[in-house]
């Protein structure tokens, strides 16, 4: 099960964009969820998408990254 979960809005490009980044950035596999589907994530997550989330410590990383900032991102894991 992946630990990485990507947030982000249909028909969002900044969501397209994330996504050539995290291959780019070789990431493994990751989930992604719609905060349009859910209140709470709309109320969390809304105005930040796309946002990559390591359920394993609970950090974040907001849009804007590239390759190196997830890179940096997933090596600074617990």
């Amino acid at each position: 099960m992946p630990y990485l979960t990507l947030y982000q809005r249909d028909y969002c490009h900044l969501c397209d964009m994330a996504l050539a980044v995290l291959a780019e950035a070789q990431v493994p596999e990751f989930d992604s969820a719609w905060v349009d589907d859910v209140p709470a994530l709309a109320a969390r997550y809304g105005t930040r998408v796309p946002v990559l989330r390591d359920a394993r410590d609970g950090r974040e990383l907001d849009w804007p990254f590239d390759a190196a900032a997830v890179r940096a991102f997933l090596a600074a894991a617990h």
